[in-house]
């Protein structure tokens, strides 16, 4: 899955995708810092529509792609990450949220946190995903 769409820059210390977030709220989609790239958290918001509806799962690999596509533009690989932590809504979506993890990281093996919250900036956001990457 690639969403592909945003153009993600870096400064040379951030990264930006131009998410609605990013802005309003002062923050860098990630920050480079020496070795690493730490992904701030990440939804399945796509220019500015939140995708994917009631679907854990799918709302789950888009969040990673759009973390993936940070790590990739501060210059790390997917098999750089360390850490992954996710933040989901419901206790159902656990599993759900550990499969797309497990898609996608499976190789890789990263430490991994999930943790249970009572909502997300939108409430049709069920999972929120960071990523921390650290160059080998």
């Amino acid at each position: 899955m690639s969403v592909g769409i945003f153009g993600m820059e870096s400064t040379g210390s951030r990264v930006f995708s131009g998410g609605i977030w990013e802005e309003r709220y002062g923050y860098a989609r990630a920050v480079i810092a020496g070795d690493r790239v730490i992904v701030s958290g990440c939804t399945a918001t796509v220019a500015g529509e939140v995708r994917h509806v009631g679907d854990a799962y799918r709302q789950s690999l888009t969040a990673i792609d759009i973390a993936l596509e940070a790590v990739t533009t501060g210059g790390l690989t997917c098999e750089d990450v360390v850490m992954v932590r996710y933040y989901v809504v419901e206790q159902r979506h656990f599993d759900l949220v550990g499969q797309a993890i497990g898609e996608v990281f499976g190789k890789v093996r990263p430490a991994c946190t999930g943790v249970r919250v009572a909502g997300l900036v939108d409430p049709r956001m069920l999972v929120e995903i960071e990523i921390e990457a650290v160059r080998a």
